[in-house]
Formats: C-alpha cells, structure tokens, sequence
C-alpha cells in the first residue's frame, strides 16, 4: 500500500485527547467585538462604517482594498463604537472596528442574495467567495478567491483538502469533519468545479480514522474525489510537504502550488467556501479549540468572529492553574500572547494555556554537530548551518545554502539536544532577505 508521507518531520506528543471527544459548542459572545482591518495576507480592508454607525450580523462592514485583500463583516449586531488601534494576537497593533454589541444578533438577510449553482458561472462563484471575505482559515489568511484565480487556471489538475491537522492540540478540523462531513465534501465540489478535469484529495492523518471512515462513505459516488489516508507525522498538513505526500511534486519557496498544477484549502476555509456559494453567508464565525493543562474545561466552540481571547477563556471554565504560556494556535507554530485581551479572527484555530514554558526553561549551549535537525528537516535543508549564517548575517551564504526553503515548522527547534532556538534564528533572517527584496 502507498504510504502517503514525506521525508523527515517529527512525532510530538500531540495532546489532542482533551478535546478530540468534544462535540463543537455554539459560543454566543457577550462583550464589544474587534473586528481588525488586517486579518488577511495583502492591504488592509478599508473601512465602510463609522462611529456611531448601527449594523447587523452579516453585514459588511470593510472592503477589500485591492486585489489582494479581503472584505470583513460584523458577527453581531449593535453599533460602532470606534475605529482605532488594537491589539491583535501576534503582539502587534492593528487599525480596527470596534462594535458594541447589543446582544439582539439582528442578521442581514444573506440568504435571500443566493442563486442556484448550477446557474452560476466560475467568475460568479468566485465573485461570491471574495464578497463574503473568504481566506485561508488555517492561520495564513491568504484570499481565497486569489488562490482559486490562478494565471494558467488549466494547469490545476488537483485541489487537495488539508485534513491533516498535524500541529499538536488542534482538534478544530476534526470535529468540523466529523460533524460536517456533507459540507466539506460539497464545498471540494465547488472548488473542483471551476477547474475543468481537477480531481479532489481529501487528505487525512491516520490518526483520524472515524474522520477517514466518514469522508470515505461520503464520496463513495463522487468519481472525482478520494480520501487518502497520509502518515501522521508533523508537520503534515504543511503546504509543500502535503502536496509532495499526495502527488509527489515538489513545490519550493520560489513557487506557488498552482506552479506545480495544485490548490490546497483547509477544512475550514472549504466549509466557508460551501456556506458562502450554497447558504450566502459571509465568513463570521469559525470553529476555535480551546485547550491545555490549565484549562478547566478544554473545548471546540464556534465563535463569532470578534470575540475576545479572555471571554472564551471564560467560557471553557478559565484557568484551573494559572499559565506559564498562552498561545494563539499550536505549541509548533502558533505565537505567544502579549495580552487574552486580543479578538478572534479568521485565522484563529486555538487558544492554548500551558502550565510549562518549555522554551523560557531551556538554556541555549554550543552546537554538538549531531545532526539531528538535518534528519528530520522536511526542507531538507541544513539549520544548524542557517543558525550560524544568520547569526553572523551573512545573507549572501544563508541564500546560497537554500535558507529559504524552511518552512518555520520548529522540527529543528524541538529536537535540539542544545536547545538552540533555530526555527526563530532561521526565520528572522529568512524576514529580512524578503523585506530586502520588496524594497527592490
């Protein structure tokens, strides 16, 4: 049998056990919702409200302000309290629309805009992704309807669905699989059907196999879709390493997916894309795991965009220790909190508290040259060598020795028996070559 896997990568304790068996929760939020102008890769959407401004669920209330952009709207209904500066959860500052939410949930009537698909043209499908604000949900907020207009659309000849969900603690996905397995595969259709002879993958982690069981029955009649089953191993749902597992080209940092004739969506972002062309609802909420050791009741909701950290916090039951660390997203690849007084966003899949701060612990020493980051490096790339270059910053001799290839999924990190903070030594010097090639 194929195995469907990649070289390198590394099996961490993946802590999904506190909220696999939990059922997703409707989270009704109480509080103000922030609503930053950049939750997306690409300009910040431009604002169409203004204080003292009232709105409805559904509404939006920011376009795209270019081609690369996205538009946002609100999840409750109230009235505008401000357009300023928040924090959002990476530790930075966002400009941001700040509602004061009623708690009545008013809701546009989106769905009174829907047209049948079958009387839909491709650019009408993507006209209707773009207007309710799609993007990739799996944290990097790239616009969908971007992704899905490819120079050479003829080319995509394979649209994969990213079921992996390969970053310890993240049960998001799973239970969206599970629960709404009919949305999953009829939001693939969508996508297959604006690229003529695509073929669908639905690929899935062994790790899940009631999800692989389920999906399976599902497309047993749908001849353009099949669900492989790809070794659990982080990090799997990793754009490149996914496409390499399933097709076995190779895509690298000078290229897109669409160069090597492929499109990968997260399961959220293809639940999205059905709920948009099918149901005319605009991206407002999505699904969040609450989760870790501290938390006292660890839990999948489905909140609404805007929400804040510290109220979802509370509604898992808050703290039963007090954190070392709280992270947006997984342990691998998801990023400290400065603050729980951050909002949700279409990119959120996790809120994490742990009582160990495994990185503050450990004390950095000298390279042993053991080898083991060059091993399990899904790059394959050397990154006890990229630590050195760019430590010296010598940016010439990071480039010449492929430093942009990794992909900052932290393997290097995790396994160093030095404890060399590799994957964020890598990764701001890998910032900074970019920035230096945007300035021209």
């Amino acid at each position: 049998m194929k195995r469907f896997t990649f070289r390198g990568g590394i099996h961490p304790d993946d802590g999904k056990r506190l909220t696999q068996d939990k059922e997703i929760h409707e989270y009704v939020t109480r509080g103000e919702a922030v609503y930053p102008l950049s939750q997306h890769i690409g300009a910040p959407a431009k604002p169409l409200v203004k204080k003292g401004d009232t709105v409805l669920a559904g509404q939006k209330i920011a376009e795209a302000a270019g081609f690369v952009s996205a538009n946002i709207h609100s999840a409750v209904s109230g009235t505008v309290k401000a357009i300023e500066k928040r924090m959002v959860p990476g530790g930075g500052m966002a400009d941001a629309i700040v509602i004061d939410n009623d708690g009545e949930f008013r809701v546009e009537d989106f769905a009174a805009k829907v047209r049948p698909l079958e009387g839909l043209y491709r650019e009408d499908v993507i006209s209707i992704i773009r207007e309710a604000g799609v993007v990739g949900m799996g944290g990097a907020g790239f616009p969908t309807d971007v992704k899905l207009s490819p120079k050479n659309e003829g080319d995509i000849d394979c649209i994969i669905v990213n079921g992996a969900e390969c970053e310890p603690y993240l049960t998001s996905d799973y239970r969206r699989m599970l629960e709404e397995p009919e949305k999953v595969v009829d939001g693939l259709k969508i996508v297959i059907g604006l690229f003529q002879g695509a073929q669908g993958i639905i690929a899935i982690e062994d790790n899940k196999p009631e999800a692989i069981r389920l999906l399976r029955e599902k497309t047993k009649d749908e001849p353009r879709i099949r669900v492989n089953k790809v070794k659990t191993k982080y990090p799997q749902g990793a754009e490149r390493q996914l496409i390499y597992a399933n097709t076995g080209r190779y895509v690298n940092s000078n290229m897109l997916p669409a160069d090597a004739g492929c499109i990968v969506h997260n399961v959220d972002t293809i639940i999205s894309i059905y709920e948009a062309v099918i149901m005319g609802c605009p991206v407002i909420s999505r699904v969040v795991t609450v989760t870790g050791d501290c938390i006292e009741n660890p839990q999948n909701f489905i909140v609404p965009i805007g929400t804040s950290y510290r109220e979802l916090i509370e509604a898992a039951g808050g703290f039963r220790v007090e954190p070392a660390k709280v992270i947006s997203g997984g342990p691998m690849m998801g990023k400290a909190l400065a603050s729980l007084d951050v909002p949700v966003m279409k990119g959120t899949s996790a809120i994490l508290a742990l009582s160990r701060d495994a990185v503050a612990e450990s004390v950095p020493s000298q390279c042993i040259k053991c080898g083991k980051c060059v091993s399990i490096c899904p790059g394959q790339v050397e990154p006890y060598l990229l630590a050195d270059l760019a430590e010296a910053k010598d940016l010439e001799a990071f480039q010449k020795h492929n430093g942009m290839e990794c992909c900052e999924c932290g393997c290097c990190s995790y396994v160093c028996p030095a404890k060399r903070h590799l994957t964020q030594t890598i990764a701001g010097t890998r910032k900074q070559i970019l920035a230096n090639r945007k300035r021209g």
